[in-house]
């Protein structure tokens, strides 16, 4: 859940190449969007969208959330995140995988991460 889609739609879409494939119109808006590629989907939805639709969710307001997602390609995708709010710029990490992690525009955690190729 964001304040506002619009201001992710670049990071989504421009700086990572998804598609969006959903938009909800929430007056002069958008209440609601999807993102897809490679067969990961990413789904927002803003607020006010969400009080009109399950108020009660509306009241649960917490911080950001925690987005983990498995890649191919680190280089590129590391290359894609140039200028974006990092936390992490490159780790490798006790469980196998090389991550990097930022925050997207509405502020919520993105993880990238690519696991090595299992020998065969």
């Amino acid at each position: 859940m964001v304040e506002a889609i619009e201001p992710v739609i670049p990071f989504w879409v421009d700086r990572l190449g998804f598609q969006k494939t959903i938009e909800v119109p929430e007056g002069d808006k958008l209440g609601f969007a999807a993102f897809e590629k490679d067969g990961i989907q990413v789904m927002y939805q803003t607020w006010a969208s969400v009080e009109k639709d399950v108020a009660a969710m509306a009241k649960e307001r917490r911080g950001p959330t925690f987005l983990f997602i498995e890649i191919q390609g680190f280089d590129e995708i590391r290359k894609r995140l140039e200028g974006a709010p990092t936390i992490v710029t490159d780790r490798k990490t006790f469980y196998g995988a090389r991550e990097t992690i930022v925050r997207d525009p509405s502020g919520h955690v993105v993880t990238f991460a690519e696991f090595a190729a299992a020998a065969n």
